[in-house]
């Protein structure tokens, strides 16, 4: 099956992304098989194709806007889910190295399905949780870029995701305009797991009027081995706060 989608090429001319043909078919390639796993697990809420184009491939892309990723990078997107943003990262950016990391065995299964039927190399899916994953010194302080779309608070991803940044990488959070508060209150804790906020990017999503934000922060220096805690405490205590 075709598709022909406006949208998406005024979202990637937006965001100065140029595919080739191969690369739009396995974007659409990738469409069709969340769509079909959808209708026998819950993946996704957004199915209408022009939707899903906008809020999680045009989403996911958006990072290129802040990030440089035309070049070799070890790139972790944790709680990755249907695969945003890492599957469309690697489809646009192939030079990245992808771990995709879930906590739900079924996701990955689809994940390693997606993975092998567009052809996709130098990427991988990982089940486990964050905090168990993260003490593993094959995973741990071993990327150049984290990045997570997961709906939580700052200082909760935080603790999730510095773990696994390498010093002098950093970690995106892909996040909604209304996150001042969230960031103030969170800045002590981030500092806590060796972290600085370097900058807040503010911009409209492509093709919507959707604003949307990411959340820079820099690895200044190693996380403490007492972090993550144990399983469900960063989400119910969030550090300093």
């Amino acid at each position: 099956m075709k598709y022909q989608s406006d949208t998406f090429q005024r979202g990637l001319e937006q965001l100065h992304i140029d595919l080739s043909a191969e690369q739009f078919d396995k974007f659409y390639l990738f469409y069709e098989m969340l769509v079909e796993k959808n209708r026998v697990m819950n993946l996704t809420a957004i199915t209408e194709f022009d939707e899903v184009i906008v809020k999680h491939f045009l989403d996911s892309l958006s990072l290129c806007l802040i990030e440089d990723l035309n070049k070799e990078r070890n790139l972790l997107d944790l709680g990755t889910g249907a695969g945003f943003p890492g599957i469309p990262l690697k489809i646009a950016f192939p030079e990245l190295k992808i771990t995709l990391l879930d906590s739900l065995q079924k996701r990955v299964k689809f994940l390693d399905e997606v993975i092998s039927s567009l052809g996709l190399e130098k990427i991988c899916a990982v089940h486990g949780r964050a905090e168990e994953i993260s003490r593993n010194s094959l995973y741990r302080e071993h990327y150049d870029l984290c990045v997570s779309r997961a709906v939580a608070n700052i200082t909760t991803l935080s603790e999730y995701c510095l773990p696994f940044v390498k010093e002098g990488g950093r970690f995106i959070s892909y996040k909604s305009s209304d996150i001042d508060e969230e960031l103030a209150a969170g800045k002590k804790g981030i500092e806590l797991l060796g972290g600085e906020v370097r900058q807040v990017y503010r911009f409209l999503l492509p093709e919507s009027d959707l604003q949307r934000s990411f959340i820079v922060i820099d690895k200044k220096k190693k996380t403490p081995k007492a972090y993550p805690r144990k399983a469900g405490t960063p989400s119910k205590s969030p550090l300093g706060l």
